[in-house]
């Protein structure tokens, strides 16, 4: 049931990003076609707030999203970090049949805790991640009997990429 695989890059990252790039070739491996929206001009908006321009992240995510699902395209959103969190909040308002996390933040902060739709869900995390607990990580992951892969790295997760690339494909290949 290949469909479409919207790949969202992290906070000051970009749409090229090695990340990102890897899980496109997984992608496109399997059948999938993809995008990387680029969110650079809105992580730019700083005056917004410390993370840029988060709620617009979400819009232009939800924007693409739902043009895919109006034509009855089978949906996966992926996300590293931030497009991480965008990508869950995103699931919330489209149908979903798969989720990938990399390095998801359980909380922007107390008022927003990351939240995502009952779907298929693959997460990808460092248990040296310094920005966000792995125990959060694998606590929330665990609520959701989330398939979790947890690796010796960091909050980047450099050391993986193709650790990454390999669990994308094993979350495309069930569905």
């Amino acid at each position: 049931m290949p469909g479409h695989c919207i790949l969202s890059h992290g906070f000051e990252s970009g749409p090229d990003a090695t990340k990102v790039t890897a899980l496109a070739v997984v992608a496109e491996r399997y059948g999938w076609t993809c995008e990387r929206p680029d969110f650079t001009d809105l992580d730019a908006k700083r005056h917004v707030g410390d993370l840029g321009d988060v709620a617009a992240r979400v819009q232009r995510l939800l924007a693409l999203a739902r043009s895919v699902t109006a034509r009855g395209t089978p949906l996966v959103l992926a996300g590293s970090s931030l497009g991480a969190w965008i990508s869950g909040r995103v699931s919330l308002q489209v149908p979903v049949v798969g989720l990938f996390f990399m390095a998801p933040p359980i909380r922007l902060d107390a008022a927003h805790p990351i939240e995502a739709a009952e779907a298929p869900t693959s997460i990808i995390h460092g248990w040296d991640d310094e920005l966000i607990p792995a125990a959060d990580v694998v606590a929330w992951s665990r609520a959701r009997r989330a398939t979790l892969l947890m690796v010796d790295d960091t909050h980047r997760l450099s050391s993986h990429v193709s650790a990454s690339a390999d669990a994308f494909g094993a979350l495309l290949a069930k569905l």
